[in-house]
């Protein structure tokens, strides 16, 4: 099902304009699903290009079109295309309608109206996130205003420290004051990525040597977010021996705190999983660059996308280059539950040449 590494792949999509525009006129041509000895390639690429750019309607018919002209038991893909589009967007009359004639096609049962494939519905409230940077230093003084000022208006705040790869002195006093602080008054706070920054924080503290006073606490801190009771008594002991003085005592976190700020690579072993959920739009969807530093610290990554809706042309430009950027790196990316308007858009784009793409049949 591999073919040779698409031409669109070596586009740059970040740039935006020129690059995009020619991407979308070379793409009729681009787009390899194979269906034995039918070649639905061209209809293929065109509703998924048409979806991923939000013309639904458009997309449908273009699918309704052709799956109606087809023999009895071919083009299976392009039908679960179709069914996928309609379950997607809402279509239940569509689908109901639709899904009895793919049983008599092939034979079988149709695929159920599920509501992980359903329209997304927004939550009414959610938790404000913040991703610190690579540094830990005074630099981040005024990002730290801005979250106190965050989380005081929602009460709670999520901090994902899963980027940070140095931390000094004075960072690391500022970050434990702002989370004591905040939890002093009341507020919630969430923290992401405690175990990569604790194994951070332990290349820098030195057993008998008196300094980093601040980096030696809030490796503590990290450790009892991560729930790691013996490595936290191990560091203790270092602690106490020196600086000469009792280190601070183990407090397990609040289960609420436990659930949302442990990193899911302290509690299960590899490989490990990941989402992608809703739309994925632009360049810099939030999705690609958490799948980012999700990966950075584990070699197999099994993403879930069952509740991945959309994925639009720039997106999956940026997803190639994230995607072809971690398998350099000796990354195991594998995409699973892939939508079939979704696969067929990754499979134009070349993605299934850089990772594991995996759909529902």
């Amino acid at each position: 099902m591999k073919g040779p590494r698409s031409e669109l792949s070596t586009l740059d999509f970040g740039a935006g304009g020129a690059d995009v525009q020619r991407a979308l006129a070379e793409c009729a041509d681009k787009m390899e699903v194979h269906e034995g000895a039918d070649d639905s390639s061209a209809i293929a690429e065109e509703a998924a290009v048409l979806y991923a750019n939000g013309q639904n309607d458009a997309a449908a018919a273009v699918l309704e079109v052709h799956v109606t002209s087809l023999p009895a038991g071919q083009g299976e893909f392009m039908w679960m295309m179709l069914l996928d589009l309609y379950k997607l967007t809402g279509m239940r009359a569509e689908f109901d309608e639709h899904v009895i004639e793919y049983a008599r096609s092939f034979e079988k049962s149709p695929p159920p109206w599920d509501v992980a494939n359903a329209p997304v519905k927004k939550a009414k409230a959610s938790t404000p996130s913040v991703a610190l940077g690579s540094s830990l230093n005074e630099q981040v003084a005024k990002q730290f205003d801005r979250v106190r000022e965050t989380a005081r208006k929602h009460g709670t705040v999520k901090i994902d420290l899963s980027r940070l790869r140095a931390a000094d002195e004075v960072g690391a006093e500022m970050l434990r004051s702002l989370i004591h602080g905040l939890r002093k008054e009341g507020i919630q706070v969430k923290l992401a990525g405690c175990a990569s920054m604790a194994a951070m924080l332990g290349g820098q503290v030195t057993v008998g040597q008196p300094e980093n006073r601040s980096l030696w606490l809030l490796l503590l801190d990290m450790l009892q977010h991560t729930d790691d009771m013996d490595r936290f008594e191990e560091v203790a002991v270092d602690y106490a021996v020196t600086f000469e003085e009792s280190p601070p005592s183990w407090e397990p976190p609040a289960m609420e705190d436990f659930v949302s700020t442990t990193d899911v690579s302290a509690a299960a072993p590899e490989p490990q999983g990941f989402a992608l959920e809703g739309d994925l739009l632009g360049a810099s969807a939030e999705g690609i660059r958490s799948l980012v530093a999700f990966a950075s610290d584990h070699a197999v990554v099994n993403v879930d996308c069952s509740r991945l809706r959309r994925v639009d042309f720039v997106a999956a430009g940026s997803l190639f280059n994230v995607l072809a950027t971690l398998q350099g790196q000796g990354k195991n990316i594998s995409l699973n539950r892939v939508n079939a308007m979704v696969a067929a858009l990754l499979r134009v784009m070349g993605i299934d040449q850089v990772c594991t793409l995996q759909w529902p049949t």
